[in-house]
């Protein structure tokens, strides 16, 4: 009986030898790991650039906003003979446009957190916007120019007011 028992381990053992792949299926635990480590570098190198381009595009659309109501304002200038008042373009808040304000072309969209409008001295007047990316960026536009990007809200012209 220890013979057969013997025998039947010797001869499983030479059958492994023989042909080692016949009951391997699958993947080893180290494959599988490499595998995941291989995918959490490509995500830490993914997700950051995919941030960067969203808080890209969400500065764009703020900076659009501010240039839309620079020209709303001008527009209503033209129509009035007059720079309109603060609170007929935008409420105090800075968040909702007023319908004279929309009907001349301006446009507040998601991204953009807040608007202000300060009339000045005859035709001068300035529109700044604060946008929602996670850098908060401030844009600011003149009457006689397009639309800027300032590094923080202290450093905007003394002509307009921080969003």
């Amino acid at each position: 009986m220890e013979v057969t028992l013997l025998s039947r381990s010797l001869a499983a053992l030479n059958r492994r030898r023989n042909d080692p792949d016949a009951n391997d299926k699958g993947f080893t635990l180290i494959e599988l790991l490499v595998v995941v480590i291989i995918i959490g570098i490509l995500a830490a190198i993914a997700i950051p650039v995919y941030l960067g381009v969203q808080d890209n595009a969400k500065d764009s659309s703020a900076q659009s906003d501010v240039v839309n109501l620079k020209t709303a304002i001008v527009s209503l200038q033209t129509n009035t003979g007059a720079l309109p008042t603060a609170t007929s373009v935008i409420d105090a808040t800075g968040v909702t446009l007023t319908t004279a304000a929309l009907n001349a072309g301006a446009s507040k969209g998601a991204n953009t957190a807040k608007l202000t409008y300060l009339p000045g001295t005859g035709s001068a007047f300035c529109v700044a916007g604060k946008s929602n990316s996670s850098g908060s960026s401030v844009f600011y536009a003149l009457e006689s120019g397009g639309a800027v990007k300032v590094v923080a809200p202290a450093t905007l012209p003394t002509a307009c007011t921080a969003p």
